[in-house]
């Protein structure tokens, strides 16, 4: 069982030729066009502000990822790639191709398998959208209706719309949390089956029965759900940011956090205050408490069997009661292990009663079980 601490601190929160090994910007990337995965990073495309870049970043030994990126702050920010489940090598191709096909390696980029007819030309736009749009400049597919585990300014999720998390701070596989826009209307963050991707437990929700449509990002900072009328049913942030002083993403961290990040990008006496780098310190969080969000009957909680969870400035951490130590060190929310042999204390081990012994743990809860518990889970 995962036992969280009561009581916590809370936190607040392409040209027809292929393009050269520098970042270029382009507002019409052309038929035919085609890079490769360079280990000096520089094999990218710059929107017409130079804000958002597409393209490859090494984020593991030869391990490349097709992703799209804030370019203008220094630790380039991705908020959305096509392959965290399968890194490419260096060398690695990406191509829109004479047939408006949308290919990595020879293979099509998911969810573009039937938008290569009518295609013209692709654009990486000042959003932080990716598209591909037809000869009478209409967006055929986009980045923006796929999202991975951020949307951005301007963006919305529809009805069966979903973010995953992804694994860990540095691996941009599918993780064990998701955002979803169910077909009921509700806004729900939910565990998956991992490591399948079906959700599991729903551990925070705006419910909006049958009538939710549409969950919206506008370009203020507000956040909400709206009817198919568009009528406001839910807001889930009503910060107002500037986006001439800011950049702005809400990402599901790997956490389980749905976080809502501000940067300042402007030298104006409001952004001035702020620290150089992404902060929630006035924007919302959910859930507000992680820790203590999972009532599961059964499973891990927010950290994994054998574990415990503290709520601190930076967020929720994971830890290991006396005797045990993390499964894996670089991922600790798959729980903890015993570090001494098993016991027992049946009829025929008397003797070993006076080796046991009870520690206390202060503020804490623990409930539910030692086991995790998939239902409806398919055969295959």
């Amino acid at each position: 069982m995962a036992c969280p601490l009561k009581n916590p601190l809370f936190f607040l929160l392409f040209m027809f030729l292929p393009f050269p090994t520098t970042a270029q910007t382009y507002r019409n990337i052309s038929l035919g066009s085609s890079f490769n995965a360079l280990q000096d990073n520089n094999s990218s495309l710059l929107s017409p502000s130079g804000e958002f870049a597409f393209g490859f970043r090494e984020i593991a030994k030869d391990g490349f990822l097709l992703a799209i990126w804030f370019d203008k702050i220094p630790n380039q920010t991705i908020v959305w790639s096509a392959n965290g489940d399968n890194l490419v090598p260096k060398g690695s191709k990406v191509e829109l191709t004479i047939d408006g096909e949308f290919m990595l390696n020879g293979k099509r980029i998911r969810n573009t398998e039937f938008v290569g007819i009518g295609v013209a030309y692709a654009s990486m736009l000042d959003t932080g959208n990716f598209v591909l749009a037809n000869r009478n400049s209409s967006i055929v597919w986009e980045s923006f209706s796929y999202p991975t585990d951020t949307i951005l300014p301007s963006q919305t999720l529809n009805q069966n719309g979903i973010l995953y998390a992804r694994y860990t701070a540095t691996n941009y596989s599918t993780g064990r949390f998701l955002l979803s826009l169910q077909p009921d209307g509700n806004l729900v963050l939910a565990t998956t089956r991992f490591p399948q991707i079906t959700p599991n437990y729903v551990y925070w929700s705006v419910k909006n029965p049958n009538i939710g449509f549409r969950f919206i990002f506008n370009e203020s900072g507000f956040m909400y759900v709206t009817s198919k009328n568009e009528s406001l049913l839910s807001t889930i942030s009503s910060n107002t940011v500037s986006m001439q002083d800011f950049y702005q993403r809400a990402t599901l961290e790997y956490d389980g956090v749905f976080r809502h990040y501000v940067y300042p990008k402007s030298t104006s006496s409001s952004a001035q205050r702020w620290p150089k780098d992404w902060s929630t310190s006035s924007s919302p969080f959910v859930p507000p408490n992680i820790c203590t969000s999972f009532m599961e009957s059964t499973g891990g909680g927010a950290c994994g069997l054998n574990s415990f969870c503290t709520i601190e400035d930076q967020g929720p951490t994971c830890q290991c009661p006396n005797g045990y130590s993390f499964i894996d060190p670089e991922d600790e929310r798959r729980g903890c292990k015993q570090n001494f042999a098993p016991q027992s204390c049946g009829e025929t081990s008397k003797e070993e009663t006076d080796v046991f012994q009870f520690q206390e743990l202060n503020n804490a809860n623990c409930w539910g079980g030692d086991y995790a518990l998939f239902e409806g889970v398919p055969e295959d």
